[in-house]
């Protein structure tokens, strides 16, 4: 499934928070409506069957509560897709990534094998399972970790033990930590450590493009990887480098560098970098230290300036504004603005922006932004994920077409606007705004609520300290006090009274962006109406 996934460190972000983001866009043909749910342990399976490679696995009986954003249709399978647990741990996946055939023929896929002749007959094959993939991750690893670094580790084993029948990268945040997992073949991985002061962009190719291979095997700072990784490489002759594995590249060694990922994949990494460091390089013309079509742009980078939630949802969202690929714009021609795949497409289902925030006390730590179909004409919207239930405009989304939902509002609002888009365009930059300002003042209002709530018991120091730098230090935060136990946090993040508070402005904002959703509608129906070719401006009633 194709995404676009950005990664922000703590230090390369506004205000100190780890955000994982991710486009998730569904097949080409399809329509994958998407629900936001939370996921309590009482509903979360002790077993679970795929449905895409039918394979049957026991999970553990202590789960986490979650939230989740499945599919509407479960015909399928869940697809989980992105979520924060109860310690205020993020996932998302997945990433579709590409690999090559060296890599596939040394540790194939595991794929399902229906069954072949008739039972009892000469010849009958019985099925055999295939391994786990995108459809399953959230939901088999994300209630069971308190920490980035475990997501990877379970993870990892999973695939160890069951294999994947797909290639894909998985992204997992906690306030201090970012993990990127890249899957290698059927059961080898590989997982870096996000720089604290760099973002990293990832469209659809395995993406890490530098590896230290002994760290992964030592004591595991910024690096980990699949138990007889290294042995891999060495007996099917992985290892690209000219100095060895001392300088190993992932990319160059597992990733795929084939014609289509100069139009489908590095153009999306060229413009997201392009945007966020338009100063440090030259970006355009024949002369560009990075073109959209190299197969050199960096994994990770440091940006120009902090990146704020609205520079994720802009990336996120872009069709390669000023520049000659912009199917929307008036530069270059026909040939060049459909030459590259845009960040921004039709076949969309979500974006997901999980931020946790290491200024604020666990209870609402984190926020889960959220928004339905294509990017390009839609709003970004927080809500926080540590509640019992989720607004039902978000939650209720159906298989028929409806406005009373937000994920099909959104889509006839994105091919309304399609149609005419410089005559629609102001009309979705204002809405845009005003929500991500209401957004913005829930989340401080919410803020101020939870603080009155507990006042020094809920903003306890023992909370708060090990996350602090020194621009968020205060008086009365203890420079001595211990950071909280997993088990602690979790214990107080279920506090019922501070949930009912996070669920009233998730409420509040879900009213708001129907309202204004609704409104949009109406005013973007009215402008394409008056534009049909079957228009006369002579009034006859």
């Amino acid at each position: 499934m194709s995404c676009t996934t950005l990664l922000v460190g703590k230090d390369a972000s506004f205000d100190g928070s780890t955000i994982i983001a991710r486009n998730e866009d569904s097949c080409f043909g399809e329509f994958d409506p998407k629900r936001f749910v939370i996921v309590t342990p009482e509903a979360q399976p002790r077993t679970y069957t795929t449905v895409q490679s039918h394979l049957t696995i026991a999970l553990p009986d202590d789960p986490l509560q979650y939230s989740s954003v499945p599919n509407a249709d479960p015909h399928i399978g869940l697809w989980a897709e992105a979520g924060v647990n109860e310690a205020n741990v993020a996932m998302s996946a997945t990433e579709t990534i590409t690999t090559n055939e060296r890599v596939l023929g040394a540790d194939p896929l595991v794929a399902y094998a229906p069954a072949r002749g008739v039972e009892g007959e000469d010849g009958y094959e019985p099925a055999v399972a295939g391994g786990l993939g995108e459809e399953d991750f959230v939901t088999v690893v994300l209630p069971y970790i308190k920490t980035a670094r475990e997501g990877v580790e379970r993870l990892g084993a999973l695939l160890e033990e069951y294999g994947t029948y797909e290639s894909n990268g998985v992204a997992f945040s906690d306030a201090d930590e970012i993990w990127w997992f890249e899957s290698v073949g059927g059961h080898h991985w590989i997982a870096k450590r996000v720089p604290d002061d760099s973002y990293v962009t990832m469209p659809n190719q395995l993406g890490i493009d530098e590896f230290d291979i002994d760290d992964a095997y030592g004591e595991q700072i910024d690096c980990m990887c699949s138990a007889d990784l290294r042995s891999f490489i060495a007996r099917n002759h992985l290892d690209l480098s000219v100095e060895g594995l001392s300088a190993f590249d992932p990319r160059a060694a597992f990733g795929s560098h084939s014609d289509s990922d100069h139009v489908y994949n590095t153009p999306r990494a060229w413009y997201m970098q392009r945007y966020f460091n338009p100063y440090d390089e030259v970006w355009d013309g024949p002369d560009a230290d990075h073109k959209p079509t190299g197969d050199d742009i960096p994994w990770a980078r440091q940006p120009e300036r902090k990146i704020t939630i609205e520079d994720v949802k802009y990336v996120l969202s872009s069709h390669y504004q000023g520049t000659e690929f912009d199917p929307y714009g008036t530069l270059g021609d026909d040939v060049t603005r459909h030459l590259y795949r845009p960040i921004g497409i039709n076949r969309q289902n979500h974006l997901a922006v999980m931020q946790i925030r290491p200024y604020r006390p666990q209870v609402n730590r984190a926020i889960q932004w959220l928004t339905y179909a294509s990017n390009p004409f839609n709003a970004l919207v927080p809500f926080f994920p540590n509640v019992n239930d989720t607004p039902a405009y978000v939650r209720d989304t159906t298989t028929r077409v409806t406005t009373e939902n937000m994920y099909w509002e959104n889509r006839i609002i994105a091919a309304l606007c399609d149609a005419q888009f410089a005559q629609t365009s102001a009309a979705v930059e204002r809405f845009q705004q005003k929500m991500g300002a209401l957004g913005n003042r829930i989340i401080i209002a919410a803020d101020e609520q939870v603080d009155r709530l507990g006042g020094a018991d809920v903003l306890a120091a023992a909370e708060r300290e090990d996350a602090y730098d020194a621009q968020y230090e205060t008086e009365g935060v203890a420079e001595d006090v211990e950071p909280m136990e997993p088990d602690d946090i979790i214990a107080a993040v279920r506090d019922a009274e501070v949930r009912d508070v996070l669920a009233a402005a998730n409420e509040t904002i879900a009213q708001q962006l129907k309202d204004n959703t609704d409104d949009l509608l109406d005013s973007v129906l009215y402008t394409v109406s008056m534009g049909m070719k079957n228009g006369f401006n002579r009034s006859d009633n």
